[in-house]
Formats: structure tokens, sequence, C-alpha cells
């Protein structure tokens, strides 16, 4: 009996939890409580990511503490998993002592092996991701994923050879495929660890909010580094924790979002490999989901609440429609309409129809008590009970329901062909024994995934049976009630929760974020000239300006006008400036305000003025 370990991504405690991560969530208590079923020990470790540079940055703008800021969201994580039936078995924060500790022992093992050396450090860095990137990767002036300005970082650096594990890498992929999966994102990290594999900067020494280097007063690790330790630092905890990393016989799963697969499957083994410490089973990447087809963004008003939609069709529904709509690993569109469809078609009209119509005629013939005699029905339980196990153990929970869907069709067939009420009474006894004992396997088979309806359907059943594989097996059942599991949605209220769930839709104008007088007052625009342009180097769209803004003096300015302005045609030209932006470097040059401009990605014209006036004039 092997042992199972599944974890989530640590979360980033700068939003609420949404959609995408509920489903990984789900997906990990869905796959822990299989393995459960089966006997297994195992273990699920979620948690919250909390420390950064962003973070920190985040926690100055709300004026509070980093150690504050991540405390209301790691609350939220852990509130709203409660809240859908999740079954952690620990819950990790990276401010954690026991934590820290953890990364400080893994860095003194990779600095002990040789993999870190001390070396300055010039590059591109995004704070919203945490990660370096080079002119290459670059989209402009901005991030390739986040799509904003990325910073010029120059200082002394701890780096990680990750250069000298390429060889050991490759060689993992290929003779152990199911490390990643599925198999496009295996080939895709492949074809990267392939190219140029290029040393790691592993320290940062511009911010504080992190864990310390060991035995350095400046340097703070890598944020990233510190992130992936969590799942290694949680299995130190106690000794029956250790054992889901250290015994040869653990089946260790990182389940995360493909955006963030390069870090987990080309950084996290290196750093183990240096670490000598054991590498996980598998990391696997699933797609992502949009929402009727678009991209999820707050300015469309279209971010999916999970705990809005379980609260008004049940936690239940909805953890078996993002389980069930989207093969695990694709990408998917989260769709209200097909929702209810689901819930209507699957769970109310097929699964829910079969108890509520066996206990029916139960009832409506009188039966007290009744027997399982009969094993017409026996291989259907046995075959599709082990194709869904094949499919949890491939870790594709949506075909493992598909199975479950095909049993439950099976068992309606069944009653339709075999009519209960053309029978005799033991005729009907004979019948309606058998469907009961698919309806106690398929309170098994469903567990995982509807912990809360398939005790439901126990309770109905008249059983109290722990989660387990179902056998088949005589019995007499002495069955309660029938209650709908899942009561029908109909048109009006299938209107009332499409009116609620769906955001209105809004003009571009509509949706622009609207400001209050007292904010406007906030702005300190001025009337400044030109004194001096030139290009940015490496930097097709920029120039730096100085601009003459009157009795406080000349200010330096990127602006991103180069492919509209030359440099030569902007001297002595009068412009807008907002004087009091927060100061920040660009491509390594300061830029203190921002001229005005008109146009959207690209600038068509700057914002000026119908006559002249003194730098330094106010704009209201």
């Amino acid at each position: 009996m092997s042992r199972f370990y599944i974890t989530t991504p640590i979360y980033y405690v700068s939003d609420v939890p949404h959609l995408g991560h509920a489903y990984t969530t789900i997906v990990c208590d869905a796959l822990s409580r299989y393995h459960r079923m089966r006997g297994e020990p195992t273990r699920f470790l979620t948690g919250t990511d909390e420390h950064g540079q962003k973070i920190a940055r985040l926690a100055e703008a709300h004026h509070v503490t980093p150690r504050a800021y991540a405390d209301k969201f790691a609350e939220a994580y852990q509130a709203t998993w409660r809240a859908l039936e999740v079954a952690n078995d620990d819950f990790i924060r990276t401010t954690d002592p026991d934590h820290e500790a953890t990364v400080q022992e893994v860095w003194r093992r990779m600095n002990k092996s040789g993999a870190i050396y001390l070396a300055d450090y010039e590059g591109w860095y995004c704070v919203a991701c945490e990660q370096f990137y080079t002119e290459k990767e670059l989209k402009g002036n901005d991030c390739p994923v986040h799509g904003r300005p990325v910073e010029k970082v120059k200082e002394q650096s701890f780096y990680f050879k990750l250069s000298q594990y390429r060889d050991r890498l490759l060689e993992l992929y290929d003779k152990h495929p199911e490390f990643v999966q599925p198999d496009t994102r295996r080939n895709e990290v492949r074809a990267f660890v392939a190219g140029e594999l290029r040393d790691l900067s592993i320290s940062r020494t511009t911010f504080n909010w992190g864990v310390p280097v060991p035995d350095q007063d400046k340097h703070i690790i890598y944020v990233w580094l510190d992130a992936l330790t969590n799942y290694y630092s949680a299995t130190r905890r106690s000794d029956e924790a250790k054992q889901f990393w250290d015994q040869p016989d653990a089946r260790i799963v990182h389940m995360i979002g493909k955006e963030i697969i390069r870090f987990h499957a080309v950084y996290w083994p290196a750093f183990l490999m240096a670490a000598d410490l054991p590498l996980p089973t598998t990391v696997f990447a699933h797609g992502w989901w949009t929402v009727d087809g678009e991209k999820m963004s707050k300015t469309l008003g279209n971010v999916v609440d999970p705990l809005k939609l379980s609260q008004d069709i049940g936690v239940d529904a909805f953890r078996y429609f993002v389980l069930r709509e989207v093969p695990l690993g694709s990408d998917g569109d989260f769709s209200h309409e097909a929702l209810i469809t689901r819930y209507n078609a699957e769970l109310c009209n097929d699964l829910g129809n079969l108890l509520n119509r066996t206990l029916g005629m139960v009832s409506k013939y009188q039966f007290n008590a009744i027997a399982n005699s009969g094993k017409a029905l026996c291989n259907d339980v046995t075959n599709y009970s082990a194709r869904f196990a094949e499919a949890m153990e491939a870790l594709a929970p949506s075909k493992a329901l598909e199975e479950i869907w095909r049993l439950v069709r099976r068992a309606n067939e069944f009653i339709d062909k075999e009519a209960p009420w053309k029978q005799d009474r033991a005729g009907q006894e004979r019948i309606l024994g058998e469907v009961l004992e698919v309806c106690r396997a398929l309170s098994h088979l469903t567990s995982p995934f509807m912990p809360e309806r398939a005790a439901e359907m126990q309770r109905q059943l008249g059983l109290d049976e722990p989660p387990a594989m179902p056998a088949w097996s005589a019995r007499t059942f002495t069955p309660a009630q029938a209650v709908p599991l899942f009561p029908r949605i109909d048109d009006d209220r299938k209107a009332q929760l499409l009116a609620h769930w769906t955001p209105k839709k809004e003009t571009p104008a509509q949706r622009e974020p609207r400001v209050t007088y007292a904010e406007f007052q906030k702005l300190d625009l001025r009337v400044g000239r030109v004194l001096a342009a030139e290009a940015v180097p490496k930097a097709k769209k920029l120039l730096k300006l100085t601009v003459d803004v009157g009795a406080t003096g000349q200010r330096q300015v990127v602006a991103g006008i180069a492919e509209t302005y030359r440099p030569e045609e902007l001297v002595g030209k009068r412009v807008i400036l907002l004087a009091n932006l927060e100061p920040a470097t660009i491509r390594g040059v300061l830029s203190e305000g921002m001229i005005l401009a008109a146009g959207d990605d690209d600038v068509v014209a700057l914002s000026g003025l119908d006559r002249d006036a003194p730098p330094g004039t106010k704009v209201r």
C-alpha cells in the first residue's frame, strides 16, 4: 500500500479566492478523498505564499504591516476551503517559523553541495510575478505575463547553478515521463531546459520581507525558493508527516496552474537535486478557466465567486460541475447556463431521480425492510468501479465521474426494463433490492466529489458506512423517506439565478472606475516645458525628458512616446505633467512624474494647451 501526498500551489495573499483557486483545491480534495477511500495513508496540503516585494508594497499601500496584510487573506482562504467542504490535513503559511527554518536548512544543503555562488546581478524584474526576465522575453518594457512595466534591478546576489543541472533534468523527463503531466506541458518544459539554461539569481537585497539567507545580514532568499520549499517543509512537522516525503513508496503530486509550470518542473527539482532530497512523483499542470468565452476580469465584472455560487446552488453541485465539466489538464470555459443544465440533467434527473424513484417504490409497495438477493447489476458495479479507480489513479476526475454516471444510467435503464410496477411482490423485492445496492455503491463512488450529498444518500438508504471502494454484497435495507437530493431548478428559479450571477453588460465608459472630487483634488497636474529629450537605450518606445516645472524646478520623466515623437521635436513643447506620481525606475532610468497623452496602447498625441502658460501653472 503506497502513501499519497497531494498539494495545491500555495496561493499568493494578494486577493480573495476565485474560481481558479477553488478548482485546483477541489481537484486535490477529491483525489485525496479517493485515496483515503482505498485505505491508503493520505496527506493533503494547501496554504498561502506570503513573502516577497509585492506583498511588502501592497501592505505599505494599505498602511498595515506585511504580516497583518497576509493574515487577512490567509484567513479568507481557510474560511473558503471550509465552506467548500475541503478536507485538507495541513495549511501552511510561508511566514510559519518552522517553514522559514526549513527554507534555511535547504539553502545550507544546496550551498554545501557547491550549487550557490555570489556575484553581481543586473536585469529586469517583474514584482507582480516575482520573476526575472531577459531582454528577449520582455514585451517592449513590459512583463510577458502581466503586461506591466518591469524594473531594472542591479545588486549583489547569490546565484544557483541551474545550468549545471540541465542534463540531470533532461534525464528525469525522459526516464520518468510521469514527472510532468500532461504530455504537452512536459514537451514545453523539456524544450525550455534543452535550450539556454541560465544560472538563477536566488537572493535579493532591496527589501527585507522574506526569509533571510543564513549567516547574511542583507540578503533575502528568492521568494520562489522560499515558496516551493513549502511542499517539503510541511512534511517536517511530525514523524507522521515525514513518511510522505522520506519513504520510497510515497507518491507525491503537485497540482498547479500551467502558468507556474517552469518553477515547479525546472527550478524545484533542481533545488532538490542540489540539496540531495527526494523528488516529487508528478507535477500536474491544469488549464485556465474563462467565463462565457472571456478571460476573468474585475473590469468586466465576470470573476466567479465560488462561495456565492455554492450558496445559491449547493456546495456539492458546484464541486460536481467544476470537476465534471473539463478534463483535468485542458482549458475550460465556465458558463452559468451550463452549470444549471448539468445540475438539472445529471444531478436532478439522473442521480437524484434514481434514488428518489427507488425509495418511492419501496414506500409505495410497503416494504419496511428489503433484501438484496439478486445479482443482475453486480458486474456493472464491479466494472464501472474499476474504471472509476483507473481514472482517479490517472488523475482524471472528469473521466471518473463519467464512469460513475454510466452506472447511474445503467441502473435507471434496469428499472425501466424490469418494470417493478408489473411484478409480483417477490419480483419487486428482487429489482428494488438490486437498485438499492447500486445506490449504496454510488454513495461511496460519489463521496470524493460530493461528500455531503453522498452522506445524505447513505442516510436515506438507512446506512452509516465510512467511504470505501464498493463491493457487491447481499444485505437488508431499511430506507428512510425519500427527500430530493437535488431539487429541480425550474424556469423561474433559473431566471433568478442567472440574473443574480450574470454581470450586467456595460459600455467601456461605464466600466471605467469613477473618482470623487476629493480624489481628483489629490492629483497635482502642472504645466511643464520640455527642456531636453533623448532615447532610452534598448527601449524603442521610451524617451527620457527633462521638464521645467517652474518654481518646483526640473523633473526627469520617462515617457512611452518614442514611436510618435522624435526627441528633437519635443524640445520647447508645453505638456501637462502629473507631478505627484510616485517615482519609479523604468529600464534603469528614474521617472519623477507622468506626461499626459491621448491614446490607448499607442500614443496618438500629447495633451497640451490652446495658449502658452508658464511652467508650473496648476491644471484644474
